[in-house]
């Protein structure tokens, strides 16, 4: 079987844990914790970076340090992780979801303006399958609105808009290393921080509400608690094993981008039969083969297609179940204008197995199998 995904080791993963654990230092914001975080700074063209125990802790965060109070709105798309309206709503703010572009999937920014009421304090912009938002146009409106934006780049490690890394556009920005990602410590996650009155205060909220990283520094003799804060720290050998794979991340999206390539080259057929709709990535925006996917013909069954797939060995999955229509988010948001896009790529998604080390040969056996599944034939 041809799994969905499968986490790799780029060498020294086991070296850093090792290394960490002979300094002593296990908990979080050591020295593997301080190179994550310049890497990525660097990376991002960011402020500064806080690694957290995942990327909701960080969207959490962003809701943090937006101070947002009980009916205040963040619009954002309803295709999207549950994450994405939780760190929201856990604060007493109301997701209000908007439909997505029938390109590239991502947040429609011409129904933006529609959505915003007296309430509306930020747009949330989800990065999907790191393709990279019309961040000018939705910034752009955030000016105009004074309104704050936040990225949710959980898939978006090293992809760019416009020649900009995904990240670093909105004040906030949040990504992911978990299992799935294309740099992974099982469960991880970093805080972008794009304007300076915020790191301070990130700082606290982070460290349960104390000033201990002014402290570590040097810039205090002790520290205290400060504000309400809580301890969204990632651990130190986390952060070991992560540094190991940002250090690799650069070939890892060389080769994620191949099996990519390979799968836009070899299901172009299918696409012009109108079996299936392939990705399309706008010109402007540099992706990082985060996903494939494909999205059927209405009048392909998805649940046939994809048990074809496994009695042939391959593990295809579809994705998010839309935040407008589930129960929670019946009662804790709200929807402005219809869903029409959002409902049909739900309804029709497929996304391929897609990892670093898949091989030429692995992607032909997915591609035959996908062409078989939507055929009939054998």
């Amino acid at each position: 079987m041809i799994p969905f995904n499968k986490p790799y080791m780029s060498g020294r993963e086991l070296e850093n844990i090792s290394a960490a654990h002979d300094a002593g230092a296990l908990s979080g914001d050591g020295a593997f914790s301080r190179q994550c975080e310049t890497w990525l700074s660097d990376q991002i063209g960011c402020r500064r970076t806080l690694l957290t125990h995942s990327c909701t802790a960080a969207l959490e965060m962003s809701a943090l340090l937006l101070d947002l109070q009980p009916d205040d709105e963040v619009i954002m798309p309803s295709y999207t992780f549950v994450s994405t309206a939780n760190a929201f709503a856990l604060r007493g703010a109301r997701p209000v979801f908007v439909d997505i572009r029938a390109d590239t999937l991502n947040l429609d920014e011409t129904l933006i303006e529609a959505a915003i009421t007296p309430r509306t304090r930020a747009i949330c912009a989800v990065h999907y399958a790191g393709v990279g938002c019309e961040m000018d146009a939705i910034n752009a409106i955030a000016a105009r609105r004074g309104l704050s934006v936040i990225e949710d780049a959980a898939q978006a490690i090293c992809a760019s808009y416009k020649t900009k890394p995904l990240g670093g556009f909105g004040r906030f920005g949040a990504m992911s290393f978990h299992e799935t990602k294309n740099a992974t410590c099982g469960e991880g996650g970093a805080l972008f921080l794009n304007e300076a009155e915020d790191v301070e205060r990130a700082e606290i909220l982070r460290e349960k509400g104390t000033d201990r990283s002014r402290f570590l520094r040097g810039a205090v003799d002790k520290y205290t608690w400060r504000s309400l804060g809580s301890s969204f720290l990632l651990g130190e050998l986390s952060a070991a094993f992560l540094a190991a794979q940002l250090e690799a991340t650069r070939e890892t999206t060389r080769r994620r981008l191949d099996c990519w390539d390979r799968y836009h080259s070899g299901l172009e057929a299918l696409e012009r039969e109108g079996l299936l709709r392939r990705p399309i990535v706008p010109s402007h925006c540099e992706h990082n083969g985060h996903m494939y996917y494909v999205l059927l013909s209405p009048d392909l069954d998805r649940h046939a297609v994809i048990e074809r797939l496994t009695e042939r060995g391959v593990n295809a999955v579809f994705h998010y179940t839309p935040l407008h229509a589930s129960q929670a988010g019946r009662r804790l948001g709200r929807v402005s204008g219809a869903m029409t896009q959002t409902d049909a790529v739900s309804a029709s998604i497929l996304r391929l197995p897609m990892w670093r080390d898949l091989t030429p040969a692995m992607i032909e056996q997915v591609v035959n199998a996908l062409r078989s599944a939507v055929t009939g034939q054998t």
